[in-house]
């Protein structure tokens, strides 16, 4: 396992003060969201140039930090067209600059049927999946090409809410550029957390081939919702997710989510132990 940390969760530094801090404390890849860590200069689609992502490689490797994720977490379902080619344009732009930066993947959620990308019952409608299967084709096509993987996450709020939902997306479009992204907890809500192990079970073997990275947070359970917070410090048993992890995919990039500075290296070292005595 190469464990990294989401980079917005950490100290806010100009980005060469933050990846030497990342280092610091232990951490050997990042979950990278260009305009949630980059204030220094514009990171908006004209700027993402080949020269800028030969930069960030090199300043990347420096710090000996693996980009995981590159992120762009856009919504492919939106019924706007306009809205929905300027997200596709952020799409092409992203992977055009993974393939230079090196990154793991594009990274990327699975979007709601509305221009909010707010998470209605309509999301497990069977038009909404369709909806976005024909827009996530074009996406995964460009990477293909660009020699790039895109990874979805499922999230239970999303249109892929599922183990079985993301089987079907990867099967539909049938690209080894279309993976994984695997966050165990995004997988529960107030109705199913009681049943997690099955639900991870159900995960792990439904998608494990295709499983790129794994993002790693704990919960709480609220009192109308769980609250997302840093591993170690909820009520996750990570003994099934990391099992899997070192027996099928040793060296698979995985990022804590939901940590401030404070407990970041302290979450780091929980997830280390589990996996030393596995």
């Amino acid at each position: 396992m190469q464990l990294g940390i989401r980079l917005h969760d950490t100290i806010d530094l100009p980005l060469e003060e933050r990846l030497a801090n990342v280092n610091k404390q232990g951490f050997s890849c990042g979950h990278l969201a260009l305009k949630k860590v980059i204030n220094e200069y514009s990171v908006e689609n004209a700027a993402l140039t080949p020269g800028f992502a030969m930069y960030l490689k090199k300043l990347f490797a420096k710090y000996s930090i693996d980009i995981a994720v590159l992120g762009c977490y856009l919504n492919l379902a939106t019924p706007d067209d306009k809205q929905l080619k300027e997200n596709m344009d952020t799409y092409m732009a992203n992977i055009r600059f993974a393939s230079i930066l090196g990154c793991g993947v594009v990274g990327t959620e699975t979007g709601a049927p509305n221009t909010g990308y707010i998470p209605v019952l309509e999301c497990r409608s069977e038009e909404a999946l369709q909806t976005f299967i024909k827009n996530l084709r074009p996406v995964v096509e460009y990477a293909e090409k660009m020699g790039v993987i895109v990874a979805i996450e499922p999230v239970i709020r999303h249109i892929v809410y599922d183990a079985k939902r993301a089987r079907q997306v990867l099967d539909t479009i049938q690209s080894p550029n279309l993976q994984i992204i695997l966050d165990p907890v995004n997988l529960l809500d107030m109705e199913n957390y009681n049943d997690r192990e099955a639900i991870f079970t159900e995960a792990i073997e439904l998608l494990e081939k295709d499983i790129a990275v794994v993002h790693i947070k704990d919960f709480i359970v609220g009192e109308d919702d769980l609250i997302s917070v840093a591993a170690g410090t909820g009520i996750m048993n990570y003994e099934k997710i990391i099992y899997f992890m070192k027996n099928n995919k040793p060296f698979i990039h995985a990022t804590l989510e939901d940590t401030c500075p404070l407990n970041a290296v302290a979450a780091r070292k929980y997830i280390q132990d589990i996996w030393e005595r596995m």
